[in-house]
C-alpha cells in the first residue's frame, strides 16, 4: 500500500473533522489511528483550526508531508461522529485504499439539513430559548419570527460569501431592530427577553467549548485561537446590536428598555 494514499486519506479524514466543528485533538488521535492501521510505525501531526501538518514514515524509512489547509468551518457532529466511527473500525478491520476512500467521499458529501428544517428549527431554538429567559407567549413569536430571519440572513451572506464578523454583526443587528419594532408597536413588552433568546442562535457555544477543550488537551495555540474567535464574534453580535440601537435613539429618542 503506498504511503502517500494513506497520508491523504488520514489528511482527508481530519480535514472533514476540522471543517464540521471538532476539536484538534481529536482529528491528531484519528489521523495516527488511520495511519496505525495502515502499518505506520511513526506519525506526528499538527492541527491548527485553518490547517492541518502531516508527516508519516513507514517501516523503510520512507517520510512523506503534507499540508492541507481549512477555509470552511462549520458544524455538523454527524460528520465528525461517522469518522470517528470510521477510524475506530479501521483499527480492527482495514479497509482497501478504494472502499475507505469511497467511504470518506461519501462522509464528506452527505448532504446537509434542508433550507425549510434549518429555518423552522432555527426559529424553533430562538422561541424557546425567549421563554426560558422569562419571555411569554408574545416574545416567542416574535423571537420565532427574528430566529428565521437570521438563519435565511446567514444563508444567504454564506452565499455572497460574506465574511464571518460582518455575517454575526448583520444578525444582531436583525435581531435588535425586530425586537425595537415590535416593542416600538406595543405588541411585546421584553424587548431585551427577546434580544438575548434571538442571538442565541449566533453565540459560538462550539468555538467556546473546542477553545476550553483544546486549552486542557494541551493544544494552546488550537486553544487561544479558538478563543480569540470566540470573543471576535460575541463583539460582533455587540456591535450590530449597539448599532441599530444607537440609530433607533438618534432617529425616535426615547428609552430603549
Amino acid at each position: 500500500m503506498r504511503i502517500d494514499d494513506i497520508i491523504h486519506i488520514a489528511a482527508d479524514a481530519g480535514k472533514i473533522i476540522l471543517e464540521n466543528g471538532g476539536e484538534t485533538y481529536r482529528v491528531e488521535q484519528t489521523i495516527t489511528m488511520i495511519c496505525t492501521s495502515y502499518g505506520i510505525p511513526l506519525t506526528e501531526s499538527f492541527v491548527t483550526p485553518t490547517g492541518i501538518m502531516v508527516s508519516i514514515t513507514n517501516k523503510e524509512n520512507q517520510t512523506v508531508s503534507l499540508i492541507k489547509r481549512v477555509h470552511i468551518r462549520t458544524v455538523n457532529l454527524n460528520k465528525v461522529s461517522m469518522i470517528n466511527n470510521l477510524s475506530r473500525k479501521l483499527v480492527s478491520n482495514p479497509l482497501s485504499m478504494a472502499e475507505i476512500r469511497k467511504e470518506i467521499d461519501y462522509i464528506n458529501n452527505l448532504p446537509s439539513y434542508s433550507y425549510n428544517t434549518t429555518t423552522f428549527f432555527s426559529a424553533c431554538t430562538a422561541g424557546f430559548f425567549t421563554l426560558i429567559f422569562g419571555g411569554n407567549y408574545k416574545d416567542f413569536f416574535v423571537a420565532f419570527i427574528i430566529g428565521a430571519l437570521i438563519n435565511c440572513l446567514s444563508i444567504f451572506l454564506d452565499k455572497l460569501d460574506v465574511n464571518s464578523f460582518l455575517k454575526y454583526m448583520l444578525g444582531g443587528a436583525l435581531a435588535a431592530f425586530v425586537a425595537l419594532l415590535a416593542t416600538s408597536l406595543g405588541l411585546v413588552g421584553n424587548m431585551d427577553t427577546i434580544i438575548i433568546g434571538s442571538i442565541m442562535l449566533l453565540v459560538p457555544g462550539i468555538a467556546i467549548t473546542n477553545a476550553i477543550r483544546d486549552t486542557i488537551a494541551g493544544d494552546l495555540v488550537s486553544g487561544i485561537s479558538r478563543s480569540v474567535e470566540a470573543l471576535f464574534i460575541a463583539i460582533a453580535i455587540a456591535a450590530g446590536a449597539s448599532i441599530i440601537f444607537k440609530i433607533w435613539v438618534l432617529l425616535f429618542g426615547g428609552n430603549l428598555i
